[in-house]
């Protein structure tokens, strides 16, 4: 009860003495009984309130057919936008979000809605528009909005069979499903492993993060497992662990181009940044080969343990794909894991015109793909596949209440302890698009990458900085002042310089404008013999309803945004 509440009713129950003369003893007993009533009166109606929120739906009441109303209205109104964002700058809009207290009463659900729409809704980013080409977020298909009211609504708990009854058989179909698009074993290899408790053909993650982590987890418990009476890594721990084998440390080795999640890998198994090989690539933004041998070489001759091997199918800032047969190659001599990360460019398996960008794939002991990249499917879907079966019951573990040792629990080979049903969109996505409809959505994403790059290369006011392997361009935008200059490639490092600074300006002003979204990224160029950073900008292609006009728009948004930039 709020302080003003008290002092009133202490007021009213001091009359009521007054005119009845009561005791002192008979007033303790009244005061109370009058706060009890006051109290159950407003906990009645909260609990009214609070009950509503929950009981389900009945034929006789239209409140959550209002509700679903509002809200469709709200997302047929953000979806239809065409401009990337709203203009409001950073410092005004945090200064909504500054109150930290919670309402003492339930808040009405449409107010609540409208302070979400004013708020919210209103500056939050159109990844579904066509003039939104930045990042590797895109539109999503239209079966995705009630597929995810049904998940919500069933509260399925995946990691464990007794809160996910037929969604784990089904979610093991689905991974099934992707396993046999990268490695397309037998009828019979699937026939016994993909219902099997004992088998491990891929686990559903949050991200790609998540996938590349638990890859990389499977690989170090494998590597430095139990043997000879010594209970393994996953128990004694890695000192131990590399005490008993007789390393001197242990390493993950792969491109210089490695998505972050690899530093996060190797800080959370134990084995530090330091212990990140990152070998540097060639002019096409693919792993050096020879760089590769000669550091798988140098690790051995240090008696280093190297975990695993990663490749990369489509690297996030250019979405160049490694040599997977030649690393495949050399992780097969050297007896080590091979890990693919290939959360953006994985996808391209579905494409008979693409896939053998994607050749030795299938060699890996492990792939990460990302469905909310080029499967089109919601935030908070990534996979990891295993070659073998058995690889995940390296990090096994059960519990007595739930995971138990056997059961179908899919949680017993995973990071996370608790997940929502978000197979029923990978299941849907496979079955409602199928591979001819992503193998049409590829093919057409790349087609208009390499429209995108062959404007850059006709249009003197941008220049092209890597040919594209899948669907993402880098190029950068030359001052006029520059062109003939850059056109000799005799930019010089001070040039390099200051075209770097105009286009970082470019972005955050294209960016703040709203209109159109491209993202930017820093890549090594050679000037004059020295490899020196730049700023480059960076378009992904990956949403359908992107058209050529749309592509057009935003390299003439550029130029304009260009002309208004003062040169000093």
């Amino acid at each position: 009860m709020s302080k003003i509440k008290f002092f009133k009713a202490t007021e009213e129950s001091k009359n009521i003495l007054d005119e009845n003369q009561m005791t002192l003893s008979q007033q303790e007993i009244s005061k109370p009984n009058y706060f009890v009533e006051s109290e159950q009166i407003l906990h009645y109606g909260i609990e009214q309130e609070i009950m509503q929120l929950f009981n389900a739906p009945s034929q006789s009441t239209s409140v959550e057919k209002n509700i679903d109303d509002l809200v469709d209205n709200l997302c047929d109104s953000f979806l239809s936008a065409n401009n990337a964002n709203t203009d409001i700058d950073l410092n005004s809009l945090k200064n909504q979000f500054n109150d930290s207290e919670i309402p003492e009463k339930p808040t009405d659900f449409e107010k609540y809605i409208e302070y979400l729409s004013n708020n919210v809704i209103e500056h939050s980013i159109h990844t579904s528009s066509p003039r939104f080409i930045g990042h590797m977020t895109s539109a999503l298909p239209y079966f995705v909005r009630p597929i995810a009211k049904l998940m919500t609504a069933m509260n399925q708990n995946a990691v464990k069979i007794e809160t996910a009854k037929a969604l784990s058989f089904y979610e093991r179909q689905a991974l099934a499903m992707m396993h046999r698009q990268i490695y397309n074993f037998s009828d019979r290899f699937y026939e016994q492993h993909i219902q099997n408790s004992q088998s491990t053909l891929g686990i559903l993650v949050s991200g790609g993060t998540t996938a590349n982590i638990a890859a990389l987890w499977c690989a170090r418990n494998a590597a430095l497992g139990a043997k000879d009476g010594f209970s393994g890594v996953e128990k004694e721990g890695l000192t131990a662990a590399l005490n008993f084998y007789g390393y001197k440390g242990a390493v993950i080795i792969g491109s210089e181009l490695m998505h972050y999640s690899f530093d996060k890998a190797a800080d959370l198994l134990g084995i530090g940044l330091r212990s990140l090989i990152k070998v540097p690539t060639d002019s096409n933004n693919q792993v050096n080969l020879r760089a590769l041998r000669q550091a798988v070489a140098k690790c051995q001759e240090q008696n280093l343990c190297i975990i695993a091997i990663a490749g990369i199918a489509g690297t996030t800032d250019s979405g160049g794909v490694d040599s997977l047969l030649d690393i495949a190659e050399i992780a097969h001599e050297a007896n080590v894991h091979f890990h693919v990360d290939a959360a953006w460019g994985g996808p391209l398996v579905f494409s008979k015109q693409h896939r053998h960008k994607l050749a030795g794939i299938e060699l890996a002991d492990s792939v990460t793909i990302d469905g909310h990249k080029q499967l089109y499917l919601p935030m908070g879907i990534g996979m990891v596949f295993m070659r073998e079966p058995h690889t995940a019951q390296a990090i096994e573990k059960q519990a007595s209440y739930t995971m138990r040792k056997g059961s179908f629990d899919l949680g017993k080979r995973a990071l996370e302890g608790s997940r929502p049903g978000m197979a029923l969109f990978l299941h849907a996505g496979l079955n409602l698009i199928g591979t001819k409809g992503y193998e049409f959505l590829i093919d057409e994403g790349i087609r208009k990458t390499q429209y995108l790059a062959n404007l850059i290369c006709a249009m003197p006011e941008f220049e092209l900085l890597a040919e594209p392997d899948t669907n993402l361009v880098i190029y950068r935008y030359i001052p006029e002042k520059f062109r003939e200059v850059a056109a000799q490639q005799k930019l010089t490092e001070i040039d390099n310089l200051f075209i770097s600074e105009f286009n970082q300006t470019l972005q955050k002003l294209q960016r703040q404008a709203g209109r159109t979204f491209i993202s930017r990224t820093t890549k090594t160029t050679n000037c004059m013999g020295k490899e020196i950073p730049i700023i480059a900008l960076r378009a992904v292609l990956a949403n359908p309803l992107t058209t050529e006009n749309d592509i057009d728009a935003v390299l003439n948004d550029q130029i304009q945004i260009a002309s208004e930039i003062s040169i000093s």
